[in-house]
Order: structure tokens, then sequence, then C-alpha cells
């Protein structure tokens, strides 16, 4: 068997999906628990689920803010390097590779759950938590189709005693406060365009973009579980190139520089200038474009209409090494966030323009970097006439981690949940969904479906999920 999946198929069973998604049921049978009331002396009891790579650290940070005891390891290689660090830490603690028996097993020891897993893995997961009454942390974006996430934010709806936050770290940090205060202050307004860039190297950079099909099946770790690992996803065999962060390369299972940064430099003005739902999404640029994996670099163009009284805005977003926005005078040096975890393949490397985006409004240029860098004006001499007016900003009361946690003790709102997290993981989706068509896509922000294209309509589904995992696309 090689990975060769046929997009015929693939077309023909997400036309079926559309119609059962129309119609969802109930995720679980019975009344849903209510999660636990956790006293303001306890910790909250936390099973982390991917502890290797992002994940680990997810693990960790989420431990060091010492509200929180780790009860319970979950993941699909327990028996891989980049595991062992997490285990190491937590030698006694109950592990699992499979989260279905996790639950089933210690379902009434747990309070909350991280989700530091490949994007097209968070839905089952996050899905199933919630059923079970469990708060859930879940690394960005929510999910890999515009469905899933659509689900998601239902879920959040019809049991709102649980905790939901999206890993965007950045969202509790200096830009989330500073870029609300200088909105409420009248500072940023009138914004009309944003360019967003990522030009540092990726992944899958240097590949041969005449791939005709998916890299050919490797016997299988002896320490990995496959069949988990793939979760609803289907037609593909074991590949090197598919594991370890290698799955953000592929349309199948991640969702590119945009889905990976996306979050970390377009939060805050998604959240803040209400921008909701683009209404025409376009891939302007795509060079090294294929049927498989994500283009060399992509210029893609999201037009978001008025919304009460804000005008019309562009959002324009680069990838790629030479793929640069145009930088406005005055702009200056492009500094990187020194708190930007590290990729699972080793530090960040330096690029032309480090990751940020520019802002222009009627009257002011903003210049933002990204996770919680905070916005300068440019150029400097206007930063300094405008220095007097610029409202105080209040601090950060509690990291992302914390936030989380404090939120399912009942202390804080979570500042990314599902119902903000969400309509952003849709934007990325429709991105994604342009790129891979590399078309222009027309989009009703009210009944959410795609005017212009019927097969990229029902590509907002997605591919059926394989045999046993259907409970989790029911709400």
């Amino acid at each position: 068997m090689n990975n060769e999946y046929s997009r015929r198929s693939f077309l023909k069973q997400a036309m079926l999906a559309s119609a059962a998604a129309a119609a969802p049921g109930i995720l679980m049978a019975g009344s849903m628990p209510l999660p636990r009331r956790i006293g303001a002396n306890e910790k909250v009891n936390l099973a982390c689920i991917g502890i290797g790579n992002r994940g680990g650290e997810i693990t960790e940070a989420l431990y060091k803010t010492g509200l929180a005891n780790i009860v319970a390891l979950c993941d699909v290689d327990m028996g891989a390097p980049h595991t062992q660090k997490i285990l190491k830490m937590f030698p006694n603690v109950p592990r699992f590779q499979d989260f279905r028996q996790m639950f089933d097993k210690m379902g009434s020891q747990i309070d909350a759950v991280s989700v530091g897993v490949p994007d097209f893995s968070h839905f089952p997961i996050t899905m199933m938590a919630m059923g079970l009454g469990k708060h859930v942390y879940v690394e960005k974006p929510m999910a890999r189709t515009f469905n899933e996430v659509e689900l998601m934010m239902k879920a959040a709806k019809k049991y709102p005693k649980v905790v939901t936050q999206m890993g965007n770290q950045g969202h509790s940090e200096a830009n989330y406060f500073q870029f609300k205060a200088w909105v409420d202050a009248g500072i940023i307004k009138d914004v009309t365009s944003i360019t967003a860039h990522m030009n540092s190297p990726r992944r899958w950079h240097g590949w041969d973009t005449h791939i005709k099909s998916f890299p050919a099946a490797e016997p299988v770790p002896s320490t990995l579980d496959w069949n988990v690992w793939q979760m609803a996803t289907q037609g593909h065999t074991y590949n090197k190139d598919f594991v370890n962060g290698q799955w953000r390369c592929w349309f199948d299972f991640g969702m590119g520089a945009l889905g990976d940064w996306g979050a970390h430099i377009l939060d805050t003005a998604h959240q803040f200038l209400d921008m909701g739902l683009p209404s025409e999404v376009s891939a302007v640029k795509l060079s090294g474009h294929n049927n498989f994996f994500y283009p060399m670099s992509s210029t893609l163009s999201f037009k978001f209409p008025k919304r009460g009284n804000m005008p019309p805005v562009e959002v324009m977003w680069y990838d790629g090494v030479d793929n640069l926005p145009p930088i406005p005078k005055g702009y200056g040096v492009s500094g990187l966030d020194p708190n930007i975890p590290p990729p699972s393949t080793g530090a960040i490397k330096p690029a032309k323009l480090n990751p940020g985006k520019i802002i222009y409004s009627k009257d002011l240029t903003f210049k933002g970097g990204s996770h919680g860098s905070t916005l300068s004006i440019i150029p400097e001499e206007k930063a300094k006439e405008m220095a007097s007016r610029l409202p105080e900003v209040p601090k950060s009361p509690s990291n992302h981690y914390a936030n989380f946690l404090k939120a399912c003790k009942g202390e804080e709102q979570t500042r990314s949940p599902f119902a903000i997290a969400g309509p952003l993981s849709q934007v990325f989706c429709l991105g994604v969904l342009a790129q891979w068509m590399n078309t222009k896509l027309e989009f009703d922000r009210e009944k959410k479906v795609i005017t212009n294209n019927k097969q990229a309509n029902e590509l907002l589904v997605g591919p059926p999920p394989r045999k046993g995992w259907e409970q989790y696309y029911k709400v």
C-alpha cells in the first residue's frame, strides 16, 4: 500500500459528509457531566495529551503556574526521544497512548486537558473532552477544517460551564492589553488595511514541488501507535515526513505557515477590530503550488466588509523567504520577540523580515511583531508627537496558561475562548482552502457558505471521518 490518496474520492466523500453535517445529533449518550467545582485552595487536575515537542512545552508551562496537578499523560509515541523529558518529570503519573482509553479509565479524576497534538487531531480529542465536562486548552489553530471549528464553537455553546482556551499565548501578554487600550482610546481607529508577514524558512522549503503523490510507506516505529496518530483521517501510510512537526507541511494534516503563525500575528486585530469572517479570500500569488504540501511562498488577500462604524479592511498575508511585503517609509528595524518558543527543529532562523504586521489606518501607521510584541507608531517622528496622548496600558494579571487554569477555578475568564478563537481559526481555514485550490472564494458571512465555487463549499466540511470516529462530528 502506498500513500496515494484519490482526490476524486475525497471530493465525493466530502459531498456526502456535508449532508450529514447539516443535521448534527448528540455527541455523547445521556446527559453531560458538569465540571467539578474546584476549591480556592485546590489545584486543577490536568491530563496532558501530546507531551512531545510543542505539547511538552505546553505541559511544562501549565505545570509551572503552580495551579495544576498533572494526573495523566497521553501520547501516541511514549517511547520517542521527544517525549522523554516530560515522562522523566512525572515518572509516577499514569500513561496512555490512546486518549479514549485515558478518559475511560481516569475520566472521574480529570478536570481539564491540554491538547498539544497536530492540527488535524485537535478536533476529536477536544470534542470528547467537552462532552465529558472537561475544560480544554487546545493549541492553535483550533482545528483543520472550517466545519470542525464550527462544531467546536457549537459544543462550547452547548456546554457553557466547560472552559475553553486556544493556545495563542500572546493573547494574554502586552500586545493584547495595549491593542485593546489603544482601540478604546481611539488611537487605533479607521483601519483600512493590514499587512501580515511570516518570511522565515519553513520545513517544506526545498522540497520538489512536482511531487505527484505522498511519500512511500515506511516501517512504523515500534513505539508509535500509527492507527491512533491518524485519528479521523484516512488514506495514509506511515512516513517519517508525516510526524514530529512534519505534518504541518501537508494540506491533509496541517495548515502551513498561515495556520502556524496567523493566530500569533492577527489575533488582536481580528478581535478588537471586530473582523469576524471575510467576504472574499483570494490566492494572489502562490510559488510552487501543488496538491499535496504548502507553496514555497504565498500571498493571500482577505477582505472584510464594513462593520458598524468601521470601514472595510483588507488583510494581506505574505509568507515565503523571498516574498517580502511592501515596507512603509520610516519602518525602522524588525525585531524578533525573544519569548517565541523555538520549533522542534531548533531555534527560529533569522529572516530578512521577522514575523509581524503593519496596520494602516486613515491617520496613523502601526508596526508590530508577533505573539505578545507591542505596537509602535511609525515613523518615529509621529510616535514622538503622539506620545503624550497614548493611554496607560494595564499589565496582564496572568499569562495564558494561568488564565486558563484560573478560569477552570472560576477566578478569571479565558481571553481566547472558542467564541473568540473560532472565527479567527475559520479565517485561516478559508485561507488554506484558497491556497489549495489556487483561486478566489466569495463567502457569505451570515450563511457561512462559499457562493462562487460548489467544490470549495463542499470542502468546508472536509472528508468524512473514517469508521469509528464519526461520533465526534455530532453536537
